[in-house]
């Protein structure tokens, strides 16, 4: 992958977390370290399983080893080599089971984000599967401990999944197909 092409899907991913993720309310917890410029997205090239599994370990480092006021979450985005959903849920458990291995757990946690995620119990159209679709496949490293904090004060968290649920279904899928297709060509 060149570095135009990096370049281009990391801007992307930006555009996808402002005007998606927090323009539509989403996660009420991106916008301060978004704002802060304390996510770090890190476009990873490798096409293999292997190659995945060690950008998600250099990240996994960087993150233990960085200043939380200055990296306090991060994505790993990776483009290529993982656009069949089953695939990319049997990397994510490979990627859980590094963090356990690592003897992070408790200190970070994945979520996970992919073009095709479909939640087990709703239909693949179902809009409610954009609050974990996202441009390329990607997993997010969250500190537990900011997480908890953010948690702490906010009011009532157990709403937000049923919160975007709602927001999405009265969204549609023709208003999610043009939010992000104006994400897609934006240029900033």
């Amino acid at each position: 992958m060149s570095t135009d092409a990096a370049s281009d899907v990391e801007r992307v991913t930006r555009a996808w977390i402002e005007h998606f993720v927090i323009g539509l309310g989403l996660c009420p917890f991106a916008a301060a370290p978004f704002n802060a410029d304390r996510i770090g997205i890190r476009v990873s090239t490798a096409h293999d399983a292997e190659g995945i599994y060690q950008a998600f370990l250099s990240l996994l480092f960087e993150m233990f080893t960085s200043d939380p006021a200055e990296l306090e979450t991060a994505l790993l985005v990776v483009p290529a080599g993982l656009a069949s959903f089953d695939h990319y849920l049997d990397m994510l458990e490979t990627l859980e089971n590094a963090v356990l291995e690592a003897g992070a757990e408790g200190m970070v946690q994945v979520a996970s984000f992919h073009p095709q995620y479909t939640f087990g119990d709703a239909a693949a159209d179902d809009p409610a599967n954009h609050s974990n679709r996202s441009p390329y496949p990607m997993f997010h490293l969250i500190r537990e401990d900011g997480l908890a904090a953010a948690l702490e004060s906010y009011p009532d968290p157990d709403a937000i999944p049923a919160r975007n649920v709602e927001r999405l279904r009265a969204l549609g899928m023709q208003g999610i197909r043009q939010l992000l297709a104006k994400i897609e060509v934006s240029d900033e």
